[in-house]
């Protein structure tokens, strides 16, 4: 969940890892820090706080070198403070690390180097490791760290770099991502691809217990037992522009805004006539032909998605289909065989316990299905089969494009299965996907009445509880209203089945609740009017969510937030901009800082 940036060239370093840092902020933040090699000294610079408090140290007091390795830190183990902010170095200063992950068996470890005479200076799991590697030096710093990764169990992207070897980078992943970038002269190292993406977009994706050895004229990638292996440089093509706000206030807004562009193009990419094309599917007609169940796995907002995926696949295919938690998923024993796939759901491909999730359907002989947003993520790598959503960079650390590309890929997915299995016929399939295309111009409509909605979160800003509620298709995207407003306005909001009030959130109602009720025209629009006159009754604040042309669910509610007529099932895409505007909005309002917020990073890459 930390960001590790590190860079080598003819270039002064340290403006280019603070660059590289920035776009790495949404990663974390409660620490930064450098160090750089210096005239053959290695100097450190590091600062609690955001991003900013390091810069301003580093403009009173510049530093020199070309050759450096930095940080952005999401605290696990210590407080966040100057002395646990990351780079760490060894007794002799002369090993400086910079680390993303969870040491699992770094206090036997500091135990035994305490005993050797090592003196640590901070809380963190990650300085042990730079200790060993001081233990492990004999001239060869590969080796080095070669033997230290032996030593350690947990997860890893690690940045290394040594006075004793000047002029160098070394670095290796194990669980946590970690990518190379390539240039001409000078080469780059970053957890995520937009830290690099303004100088480069050649890139090497690293996998577990490879060894890379870094300078500004080349790259040698090791397997742990010191093989030299040959890898692939990759062609990005996200530009510049996809990782910066370009005029919007914030990264969130702007992707908010992207999503007719997403999912146009989207349709566009998969679409072609009646046919739905999945280029990069990699699993045979014959084995989805025989599936006998369905489990899908994520974590917070992709969970949600999967949710919305269930109710897609179940009705087009009729398959069975279960959705767990990834973090639940993996600790209990699923019922598993070779005619289950399973689905995993990510944005960033690198989700811990979604990527362990997946290693354990893989052992019961399941077949694998990632729906992912970023092209070779270690959760791509190990599935059997992709869909990427291919919805570019999201910065914003609350997921907004991201959900609503996943949503679309699951309706397309379903529509694709449900015609192979013959469980839909070509006509419906054909009206289906016709309605879907209406949706990026829905969506612009529903942007472009964004002041409607600024002018509820303004009203109702002030609340300090939210109840959110849905039905059917629409029930997750009530939990994921809720989890929006959570994550960035820090305002204790739930959402419920409807159905599921009277059994007793509805006693949390009153004069000062707001409730959030998602009331489409649909097939159970009658029992969701029944539910909001249940909260009406007991004096509860109405917000309802509704479909143009209601004017009857007027006198219910306190205010109204119209979309566009639809489909019930396409509802849901629609729904999800509203939702979202409102979290967005009402943060705002309440001043916090809606791309950061506090305790949350963008990748969850610890358990």
């Amino acid at each position: 969940m930390c960001g590790v940036v590190a860079y080598v060239g003819a270039k002064k370093a340290s403006p280019i890892l603070l660059e590289s840092l920035a776009r790495l902020e949404y990663r974390g933040y409660d620490s930064a820090g450098i160090a750089v090699i210096s005239n053959g000294d290695l100097i450190l610079r590091k600062r609690r706080g955001k991003l900013s408090v390091l810069n301003a140290s580093l403009i009173e007091k510049p530093l020199s070198g070309h050759c450096g390795i930095g940080h952005t830190r999401w605290a696990t183990h210590g407080e966040p403070n100057e002395k646990n902010a990351h780079p760490h170095t060894d007794c002799t200063n002369s090993f400086a690390i910079a680390h993303n992950g969870i040491i699992e068996n770094y206090e036997r470890l500091k135990e035994n180097l305490i005993k050797k005479g090592h003196k640590f200076k901070s809380q963190t799991d990650t300085e042990v490791i730079v200790h060993l590697i001081e233990e492990n030096y004999k001239g060869d710093l590969v080796v080095a760290i070669r033997k230290t990764l032996r030593k350690i169990k947990g997860t890893y992207a690690i940045a290394v770099i040594s006075d004793k070897d000047p002029g160098k980078v070394f670095v290796s992943r194990c669980g946590s991502p970690l990518i190379l970038g390539v240039g001409n002269g000078e080469n780059f190292v970053a957890s995520d691809v937009p830290a690099v993406l303004n100088k480069t977009q050649r890139i090497i994706y690293l996998d577990d217990y490879e060894i890379a050895q870094i300078s500004k004229d080349s790259i040698k990638i090791f397997n742990l037992e010191g093989k030299i292996l040959k890898k692939k440089i990759e062609k990005i093509k996200w530009d510049v522009d996809s990782v910066s706000r370009c005029g919007f206030a914030h990264f969130m807004l702007k992707e908010i805004h992207e999503q007719p562009r997403v999912i146009a193009n989207m349709l566009k990419r998969r679409v072609c006539g009646t046919k739905i094309e999945f280029e990069e599917l990699n699993i045979k007609n014959n084995y989805l032909n025989k599936v006998k169940k369905i489990i899908i796995t994520g974590c917070g907002t992709a969970w949600h998605a999967g949710l919305i995926g269930k109710y897609l696949l179940e009705k087009f295919t009729r398959i069975p289909v279960w959705v767990d938690t990834s973090s639940e998923f993996r600790y209990r024993d699923p019922i598993i065989d070779k005619n289950t796939l399973v689905i995993a759901v990510t944005q960033s491909g690198e989700t811990a316990d979604t990527l362990a999730s997946i290693r354990l359907a893989k052992q019961k002989k399941a077949k694998v299905l990632s729906i992912c947003n970023v092209i070779g993520s270690s959760i791509t790598r190990d599935s059997d089969g992709i869909i990427y959503t291919h919805a570019g960079p999201e910065i914003g650390v609350a997921s907004t494009k991201a959900y609503v590309s996943q949503i679309v890929i699951f309706f397309l997915f379903a529509l694709y299965l449900g015609m192979l299995r013959k469980t839909l016929r070509k006509n419906d399939v054909e009206a289906y996907l016709k309605k879907l295309k209406k949706v990026p111009r829905f969506m612009e409509k529903i942007l472009g009445n964004k002041n409607t909605i600024f002018r509820c979160a303004r009203k109702y800003s002030y609340a300090n509880n939210f109840m959110y509620l849905g039905r059917n298709i629409n029930f997750p995207n009530a939990l994921e209203g809720a989890l929006k407003l959570k994550e960035i306005s820090y305002v204790h909001a739930e959402g419920f089945g409807a159905g599921e009030m009277k059994h007793g959130p509805i006693a949390l109602v009153d004069k000062e609740f707001p409730v959030v009720c998602i009331a489409p025209n649909c097939s159970i629009y009658e029992k969701m009017i029944s539910n909001i006159q249940e909260i009406k009754t007991r004096k509860g604040v109405i917000i309802s969510i509704a479909t143009e042309g209601n004017s009857q669910i007027k006198k219910y509610s306190h205010y109204v937030i119209y979309i566009p007529k639809t489909d019930e099932l396409i509802s849901n895409i629609l729904i999800a901009l509203p939702l979202q505007l409102l979290a967005y909005y009402i943060a705002v309002e309440r001043g916090c800082d809606v791309d950061k917020p506090r305790n949350l990073a963008k990748s969850v890459t610890v358990e």
